[in-house]
């Protein structure tokens, strides 16, 4: 199981085991991780699960074009580093990830 620390917007930092298969949406929202809303459950049509991923990016498949379209929606400042967390799914390549939550989502 990756461990995946997310950053909150407080800067209180929580390392996760997220299961297979997980998005990473799904491991904050599991383990109380404040800063996601993730109002549309994962189905990428809402853009409330915003993340700035700060390592391993290197390993994520390029955004989708629902991605990127959803992503020109984001409350907070968008960045390169941008994705959305409902569209990265946990794999062992990821151990060790760290992203960090936007002050907004909405």
């Amino acid at each position: 199981m990756p461990k995946i620390t997310y950053i909150e917007p407080n800067g209180n930092e929580s390392v996760v085991d997220v299961p297979e298969g997980w998005t990473l949406m799904q491991g904050a929202t599991s383990n109380g991780i404040d800063g996601i809303e993730a109002e549309c459950g994962g189905s990428c049509s809402c853009a409330t699960c915003h993340c700035y991923v700060e390592t391993h990016a290197d390993k994520l498949a390029a955004a989708s074009e629902t991605e990127e379209a959803m992503l020109t929606n984001v409350a907070a400042e968008r960045r390169p580093n941008s994705r959305l967390s409902c569209q990265i799914k946990a794999i062992a390549e990821l151990d060790g990830m760290v992203v960090r939550l936007p002050a907004a989502q909405s």
